[in-house]
């Protein structure tokens, strides 16, 4: 029976060459400087070596790192001005030595948060330039049913705030607009040239006064015999 294929590629070796990007060329030299160190202060604690190296970043900003000191060791590498033999008692060597250990933990440790609070800005970026474009310019092909239901949601809102924000609008126009002034009223006596019950000014822009009749107070008729 045929072993089944292989579905995965497997473990890719990655090619090396220069980053291009100014961000990522920054991060990856933070964090391989740390690989350094570290390893730097291994080969110090585990064999005793006196070690000592310079690196500059991207920006040209120089590094150090050397045991006991990059001073005594490029004055050694030169022969120039050799350090005294060191006759400083084992417990002193000691404790000097586990301070060293202590601040390049500390140090390991400030160059991991210094790189996560650097990926974590990185995202923030991202996240903000995601923002400033609108939530309604994302194709709703690309959205999930989850991103339908709020961008559904979201329409609603949108509707409601429109609606309601309309309403104030015509509430505040309206109370603001000039009001017309008032007709002036007929004089009483001007009605009386006028038959009762006719309309006075029956016009389409002005208005139409009525001339009542003569009031009835309900007195019976006269009989005729």
């Amino acid at each position: 029976m045929a072993a089944p294929g292989k579905k995965t590629r497997g473990r890719q070796k990655i090619e090396m060459k220069k980053i291009e990007n100014e961000d990522d060329k920054l991060i990856t030299f933070s964090k391989r400087r740390t690989g350094i160190y570290k390893k730097a202060s291994e080969l110090v604690t585990l064999c005793g070596a006196e070690i000592g190296f310079v690196v500059f970043s991207p920006a040209g900003k120089p590094f150090s790192f050397g045991h006991p000191s990059i001073e005594s060791i490029v004055n050694k590498y030169l022969n120039e001005n050799p350090p005294p033999n060191d006759n400083t008692h084992p417990l002193v060597e000691a404790h000097r030595k586990m301070k060293i250990n202590q601040l390049t933990h500390q140090y390991n440790e400030i160059e991991v948060q210094l790189d996560s609070e650097m990926e974590r800005g990185k995202m923030l970026d991202k996240m903000n330039a995601g923002r400033r474009k609108g939530w309604w310019e994302k194709p709703m092909d690309q959205m999930n049913l989850e991103e339908l239901k709020q961008f559904g949601k979201s329409l609603e809102n949108l509707r409601d705030r429109v609606a309601r924000k309309f309403n104030e609008k015509l509430v505040v126009a309206a109370a603001a607009a000039p009001r017309p002034p008032p007709q002036a009223m007929m004089d009483p006596t001007q009605m009386m040239n006028y038959p009762y019950g006719t309309n006075i000014g029956n016009d389409i822009a002005g208005p139409s006064y009525y001339v009542p009749g003569p009031p009835s107070y309900g007195f019976p008729r006269e009989r005729q015999f």
